[in-house]
């Protein structure tokens, strides 16, 4: 579908019309429209650690779907949110290895979970933006405005996020289980990639001692 309209994540609230849940709001680039999307607490949650930047002491269920695809290669490159039905919103995610692209369906929130961990464009239809959007008077345009442009001045810096010269951010080490961390240094010691052995061997030391921990 060529039409896709564009969107970004403008934050979360507490949901108006459901009590115990949220509302993820999604805006049109470069126009005025916004859609509310339902989702419970768990879900928002989810969204509220990778909408702050904050790194968990253990991966997530979502920065482990996200580590696992990286180990094996595999990129998101978009999510669509291609259908509204009785008051649900259903997005497929597509993948690609670089050979096979792939299409899988998925909850919403889970999807823009994932996007926000990888940097990747969210799109919908002009029929569900038209079915669902709403209209914010001109101040709040600008203001939001503002707001995103102050987020980008401040946008984290390279140690928080690799390269963003594309949409998908490479795997964060810090993610990576105890295992992975450990294949992952014997590769570069192997390869003789002793300066980012050394930063591994940080993680790795610091992940051992946090699982020590737990035990």
């Amino acid at each position: 579908m060529d039409n896709k309209i564009s969107l970004h994540i403008l934050g979360l609230s507490y949901s108006q019309l459901q009590a115990g849940a949220y509302a993820l709001i999604l805006a049109e680039n470069n126009g005025p429209r916004r859609i509310p999307v339902i989702i419970g607490a768990a879900e928002a949650q989810a969204i509220a650690v990778a909408l702050e930047g904050i790194r968990t002491p253990r991966p997530l269920t979502h920065d482990l779907f996200v580590s696992f695809a990286h180990a094996f290669g595999v990129k998101l490159k978009e999510v669509f949110i291609y259908r509204f039905e009785d008051g649900i919103f259903s997005s497929e995610l597509t993948f690609s290895d670089g050979d096979r692209v792939v299409k899988i369906d998925a909850r919403t929130s889970d999807a823009i979970s994932i996007a926000l961990r990888t940097n990747t464009p969210i799109y919908t239809t002009p029929e569900i933006l038209e079915q669902t959007g709403f209209i914010i008077d001109e101040s709040e345009l600008e203001r939001d405005n503002a707001d995103n442009a102050d987020n980008e001045n401040n946008a984290p810096d390279a140690d928080t996020y690799s390269d963003r010269d594309d949409y998908h951010a490479e795997p964060r080490p810090e993610n990576f289980t105890i295992e992975e961390l450990e294949r992952t240094l014997a590769a570069l010691i192997d390869s003789e990639d002793y300066e980012e052995a050394a930063r591994i061997s940080e993680i790795l030391a610091r992940k051992k001692g946090e699982s020590d921990k737990t035990e």
